[in-house]
């Protein structure tokens, strides 16, 4: 896809760290880097200018445009030969950054932005713009080991060739290896209940051993033409026994990466945003793209 890597700013320690990480994958990607400011203040109808009483620059505009300027500057410092553009738009940040989101072939933000509360783990636009935006959205948290693996989960539904397609490609940009995680379990998550409880498959099956090899096999199909479009890339299958959610958030300890879809298998229909998603967001130790399907 071409079109800028975007990156969110607001000031805060969390927006600086993502531009720090936008700048790379611009440069990574050969691509322009553009800072979005969105201007909240003028709905709020606070006066721009700087007070009667005060320095002519000390307006909440000057502010800003100081702000964004250094943000900027950090940016050509992460990433020299990145060219690094920016824009201060007036409105609330989930609508200004869906909105960059279109013509953007990334988009990054932080995990918490100014307005978060101190025990808040993740930010509400993080959270809503990785359900909404129209590219894939990376969110900046944790201590990424930039040795380390790129991760995607892998459920083997449609909706998650996306993530999958993206990780492949992100992994050849990175010149890393591929870890591929699918995680699986004898009790039945997707809607086989009995009497409203789990059902245990191997009740129904009897041998563990079968239902490992189904799921080594969906983890197989998952990955199947993904290879061939990036010979390149190193790829490490892992299949583990347990809940994903946990598989995951453990896997990312070592990663520079992880990559998930928006929604997999599980889930209710009609929400954009599942729950595994929604727990890496919050618990991951490296930075977390999410990819929503159609992107």
């Amino acid at each position: 896809m071409t079109g800028p890597v975007v990156v969110g700013v607001d000031g805060s320690p969390s927006a600086l760290s993502a531009v720090d990480t936008a700048a790379r994958e611009a440069s990574l990607r050969g691509v322009e880097l553009r800072v979005v400011h969105a201007f909240t203040w003028p709905a709020m109808h606070v006066p721009r200018g700087g007070s009667p009483l005060g320095p002519p620059t000390g307006g909440l505009r000057e502010m800003v445009e100081d702000m964004v300027g250094q943000a900027v500057g950090r940016a050509s410092v992460a990433a020299p030969g990145v060219q690094v553009s920016h824009a201060v738009v007036a409105g609330e940040p989930l609508t200004v950054l869906e909105a960059q989101s279109r013509t953007a072939q990334l988009i990054v933000v932080g995990h918490r932005g100014s307005g978060g509360f101190l025990k808040v783990l993740l930010g509400s636009t993080a959270v809503h713009l990785s359900a909404h935006g129209r590219c894939p959205v990376m969110v900046v948290r944790g201590r990424p080991d930039l040795a380390g693996p790129v991760v995607v989960g892998v459920d083997g539904s449609r909706l998650g060739q996306a993530a999958i397609a993206f990780a492949f490609a992100e992994a050849a940009l990175r010149g890393a290896d591929l870890m591929a995680l699918h995680a699986w379990s004898t009790w039945a998550d997707h809607g086989e209940h009995r009497l409203g409880e789990p059902v245990d498959l191997v009740d129904l099956i009897g041998d563990v051993d079968q239902i490992r090899a189904a799921e080594e096999l969906v983890l197989a199909e998952a990955l199947a033409g993904h290879q061939e479009r990036c010979p390149d890339v190193s790829v490490r299958s892992r299949l583990v026994r347990g809940r994903t959610r946990q598989a995951l958030i453990e896997a990312s300890g070592s990663a520079q990466l992880m990559v998930v879809g928006a929604r997999g298998r599980g889930g209710f229909t009609g929400m954009l945003l599942g729950s595994v998603s929604q727990a890496v967001l919050h618990h991951s130790h490296c930075p977390v793209t999410v990819v929503r399907p159609g992107l």
